[in-house]
């Protein structure tokens, strides 16, 4: 320590090792960015699928068909299912739904729905409905 000492006094130039050295992390932030970026580019994002339904243009509309009457499907307050205004359990929506549309072809399928109404019971329904080959029946929320 003390030779130190005299050498910075003398001018001489120091040799020990506390040189204060530190890591240059530069070139590892660029890879880092590098890579983020190429990961981002290359991802795929899938796309959720939803469940298809249509929006009515109008309540007129709806109730008056041109062609002929809908094909109600009511689920009240309660979560229970009736069919052109016959209570029916949730198994049967399917062949009713299957033996409505080949006596009535052009007929649109209509859900319609109290506020109340808890999801599992109407998507319940609609799978029926998808299982019976109708993907986009109308939807309507109608008033309490």
């Amino acid at each position: 320590m003390l030779t130190n000492i005299t050498r910075r006094l003398n001018g001489c130039p120091q040799n020990d090792n506390s040189d204060d050295t530190g890591i240059d992390i530069t070139p590892l932030l660029d890879v880092v960015f590098i890579v983020l970026i190429f990961f981002i580019v290359t991802a795929s994002f899938a796309r959720e699928s939803g469940i298809g339904i249509n929006k009515p243009a109008s309540d007129h509309a709806l109730i008056n068909p041109p062609s002929s009457l809908p094909i109600v499907l009511d689920i009240n307050a309660n979560n229970e299912i009736s069919i052109q205004g016959i209570p029916l359990p949730e198994t049967a929506i399917r062949a009713t739904i299957v033996r409505l549309k080949a006596e009535l072809p052009e007929s649109q399928v209509l859900v319609t729905l109290h506020p109340k109404v808890r999801t599992a019971a109407m998507i319940s329904a609609l799978d029926k409905l998808r299982s019976a080959k109708i993907f986009k029946p109308s939807v309507r929320l109608v008033p309490s």
